[in-house]
């Protein structure tokens, strides 16, 4: 089988497509004939080694996809060949014709959605509901600002908060991301390319501030973010790429609250609410992921280039 191999921490480069042996699942694990494979940013970072947890070299990059059950380990016990579904996480990893993965790492995929769009959910689907329901504990009613609105993740973040009953704020930097986040369905589109745009914000709430603000880059927003927020407020860092200089005593007279998260560190029986939310949604239609593009395989490296571009918006796929 042909899987990408990364045999030293680096830029895209570093990813070949090489021929590897066939896998074999252990007792308790699937192998998934991949027909579709999810590009996210954290996968750029674990690649260029800067990322706080590093796999053994050589490793095979990828956390997201969705195809077929293959074959299934001896201990399995609800799952079964032939069943489409789709991957949040990986024993040997996902930018591959095949995969293995563990029995609780692969969830039911709805007729109804496509394999790219399978391949759209694990991360940047449960990113999003961790971050609301289980970091920010967001309540209908509330008012929510997305930073990067028109990413994987802030479009996901847009569909669960209004399908939860909240406003929603959303910022862009292009006019096609600004009109992606407002069929979305978002109170507001900001432009975070424009001076000032955050003003916006005071009439939008009435003088209140937002309520939860969810944060793709907070080593640029941060301390911003902070004066946005109403009494009680909550920004979630979902996203940071450098150091930031805060003021904490904007966070003392509201008894405001940063909150960081890593979906990492998500409980499986969080995991497994999380996906049993998410796939209620694909079924009824209220979850519909974006696809920017798909992408051979065998062009990964621009892949990994691409997904680290402002103005990229929706998910980016690999097809093998």
């Amino acid at each position: 089988m042909k899987a990408i191999r990364v045999h030293k921490f680096g830029g895209s480069e570093v990813m070949k497509l090489e021929q590897i042996q066939d896998l074999t699942p252990g007792k308790k694990q699937l192998k998934i004939e991949v027909k579709a494979i999810g590009v996210n940013p954290v996968d750029t970072y674990i690649r260029a080694g800067i990322y706080p947890i590093k796999p053994d070299l050589p490793y095979t990059p990828g956390k997201d996809a969705a195809g077929i059950i293959a074959e299934v380990g001896s201990e399995v016990k609800h799952r079964k060949v032939g069943e489409r579904v789709y991957i949040c996480g990986s024993v040997s990893g996902s930018y591959a014709e095949a995969l293995i993965c563990e029995e609780d790492q692969a969830y039911s995929l709805p007729v109804n959605i496509s394999f790219s769009a399978g391949a759209a959910l694990g991360v940047p689907y449960s990113t999003a509901a961790f971050a609301l329901n289980y970091r920010a504990y967001a309540l209908p009613g509330e008012t929510l600002l997305i930073h990067g609105a028109s990413g994987a993740v802030g479009v996901a973040a847009i569909q669960i908060a209004k399908a939860n009953g909240m406003q929603v704020i959303g910022t862009a930097g292009t006019e096609h991301g600004l009109k992606l986040i407002k069929d979305q369905g978002v109170i507001a589109a900001l432009n975070h390319n424009t001076e000032n745009y955050l003003d916006a914000i005071e009439e939008l709430t009435d003088g209140l501030g937002v309520d939860v603000i969810l944060e793709m880059l907070a080593n640029v927003n941060l301390a911003k973010d902070l004066k946005l927020l109403a009494k009680y407020g909550r920004v979630v860092v979902i996203g940071n790429r450098g150091t930031v200089e805060i003021d904490p005593r904007d966070t003392m007279g509201k008894n405001v609250s940063i909150l960081g998260m890593s979906l990492f560190s998500a409980s499986a029986k969080e995991l497994n609410q999380i996906h049993a939310a998410i796939k209620a949604g694909l079924i009824d239609g209220r979850y519909k992921p974006i696809i920017h593009s798909e992408i051979p395989l065998t062009d990964a490296t621009k892949a990994h280039d691409l997904v680290l571009l402002n103005g990229v918006n929706g998910k980016i796929i690999l097809i093998p």
